[in-house]
């Protein structure tokens, strides 16, 4: 994944996403950039006539040039309001490791005194 992808994940907020192709009845949620906003105005635009060719431009082979190349503006992207909560960019090791702490610590903190009788605060 292109070092772009990865700052403008950690700069998202649940706020920086739109939905799109609605009017198809194929909504997808994505991270809003420059091709999204030219797809959005195409669907105000067209409405109800509206056709998957008026937009392939923003939608069809993007991932590459986006994923690979970094061109963040390329077009619509799926990424959910949960690019929210991404706060760095881990190894998966470093990942698995902190899964793996937090599991540890419920299990012997709060499921421990849930056993006890005791409710976690």
């Amino acid at each position: 994944m292109h070092e772009n992808v990865k700052q403008a994940l950690l700069a998202a907020t649940e706020l920086d996403t739109r939905l799109v192709m609605r009017p198809l009845r194929n909504t997808e949620r994505v991270l809003n950039n420059a091709g999204v906003e030219s797809l959005l105005r195409k669907e105000k635009e067209l409405g109800s006539n509206i056709k998957f060719e008026d937009i392939i431009d923003e939608v069809a082979g993007v991932y590459p040039k986006i994923m690979k190349e970094g061109q963040m503006d390329a077009g619509a992207w799926s990424c959910g309001m949960v690019a929210g909560l991404i706060y760095d960019v881990p190894t998966c090791k470093e990942l698995i490791d902190r899964i793996m702490k937090e599991a540890e610590d419920i299990i012997s903190n709060q499921l421990a005194g849930m056993l006890a009788g005791k409710v976690p605060a």
